[in-house]
């Protein structure tokens, strides 16, 4: 049935769904590419805990025939989606990167699955997550050069659709787990705002700052699936019953006036590797005057400090009778981190919490004048594997505040390796910020 030259596992998403409608491709034969690339490439990538080929398989020859009757079908309908090992999927596994959950099968699916399923979406697997989506480096090696880190926590999510295993992976970000690892793994990476997308079902390691992105090969699929899995769940604390942004329209809308984007002069900009640093001025040069530079003051660092306190009191706060009970099964990574979080006292959370309220009242008044803030997604090129999975000091304050960020694969380090752009909006305010993507994107490449 197959009319396309491209490879079924390297068409994007809407592709691949569009050709899927029209009856050009079914989605067994695209989730059987894709299996095909996995078995491939995988032993040596190790992107994927769980693959169940079968399962894969059979979702799929239920999709075509709802296809093939006439009945209706998705935004997703037959497109294979990687799942982050911490969000619950029914009856599969789900270990959340520790021996601690070894056999944990959960019983139900989080909201996020339920949207996909509903959006005739393929749930191929699930992907590797580092330990408690955190630092301790897990067995996923970036699929540009294995001897680098993917990064964290979303290790296998990001690294799978960088291999074309699928077109389409969730991961989430408490700091910078979903932007750095798509910097890393030449990946566009979006995280939307915090309460877009529920978080039912999903590992908690801090209620304040825990939140669901997804990883993509191109800008409109990125959108599409946070279009599919956003949604009210008043399970949620975080999630609001407000109307919410349209992504893909969002990132296929032409912008009416040119764009206003900041530059913000970060008091830890020193931590940008010297190519990084040379590739960013290069492009803000390129940009020209659609960048505006701003100096900053020196108490924005404070935000830092305040996300350190608020995830590491919460992630204790939440977890510590199971820490407590296996903390022999804990890494060596995290161990220190715990035995700081039980130092904190209940007054300097507070106060932590009012440093968050400032910078969110800070960025709300700020988006008023301006469309994005332009800054680079991680410090540079990835680690090298043995390292860690690098630092996430470019994503922390947008975490904090939960504004929308972006990352889009637009350098390359003196390696050869990926390094991304990042763009942060606005809360709530997440097609506008797809919007100016759009331009940026036409502006330097058309």
């Amino acid at each position: 049935m197959m009319h396309t030259t491209v490879p079924p596992n390297a068409l994007s998403a809407l592709d691949a769904a569009r050709q899927i409608r029209e009856g050009k491709l079914t989605s067994v034969e695209l989730v059987t590419a894709c299996l095909k690339r996995i078995s491939e490439t995988d032993e040596q990538l190790r992107a994927w805990v769980y693959v169940d080929a079968d399962e894969a398989l059979a979702q799929a020859r239920e999709l075509d025939e709802i296809r093939r009757k006439g009945r209706p079908t998705g935004p997703l309908h037959g497109v294979p989606v990687g799942i982050k090992d911490i969000i619950d999927a029914k009856g599969v596994a789900c270990e959340r990167g520790s021996p601690i959950f070894k056999g944990r099968i959960p019983e139900a699916d989080a909201a996020i699955i339920e949207r996909l399923r509903e959006a005739g979406a393929v749930i191929m697997g699930k992907t590797v997550t580092t330990e408690f989506a955190f630092m301790h480096p897990a067995e996923t090696r970036n699929p540009h050069n294995p001897d680098y880190s993917p990064g964290g926590s979303s290790s296998g999510s990001a690294a799978a659709v960088a291999a074309y295993h699928v077109p389409l992976a969730i991961g989430t970000q408490t700091n910078g787990s979903v932007i750095r690892p798509a910097s890393y793994c030449g990946t566009y990476g979006f995280k939307p705002s915090r309460g877009v997308i529920s978080r039912r079902g999903i590992l908690q390691t801090s209620q304040s700052l825990d939140q669901v992105g997804v990883f993509a090969r191109d800008l409109p699929d990125a959108a599409l699936l946070a279009d599919v899995i956003g949604g009210y769940d008043p399970t949620d604390d975080l999630s609001y019953s407000r109307p919410r942004p349209q992504m893909l329209a969002g990132s296929q809308a032409k912008a009416p006036v040119e764009p206003a984007i900041a530059y913000l002069d970060m008091p830890y900009k020193n931590r940008l590797s010297n190519d990084a640093r040379e590739g960013f001025e290069e492009l803000l040069e390129t940009l020209g005057q659609s960048v505006e530079r701003l100096p900053v003051d020196d108490k924005l660092a404070t935000l830092i400090d305040a996300h350190a306190t608020i995830h590491e009191y919460e992630i204790w706060q939440h977890n510590k009778e199971l820490f407590t009970e296996h903390w022999d099964q804990l890494s060596q990574s995290i161990q220190p981190v715990l035995r700081n979080a039980r130092t904190i006292s209940a007054a300097a959370y507070e106060d932590a919490l009012q440093v968050k309220l400032s910078g969110e009242r800070f960025f709300s008044e700020f988006f008023n004048d301006y469309d994005a803030i332009i800054m680079p997604s991680s410090t540079g090129e990835a680690p090298l594997f043995e390292t860690g999975t690098g630092d996430p000091i470019f994503s922390t304050i947008s975490s904090l505040c939960g504004l929308p960020s972006l990352t889009m694969p637009l350098l390359v380090g003196a390696n050869n390796m990926p390094v991304g752009v990042q763009l942060v909006g606005g809360c709530e305010e997440d097609d506008r910020l797809l919007r100016t993507a759009s331009w940026m994107l036409d502006t330097l490449f058309i």
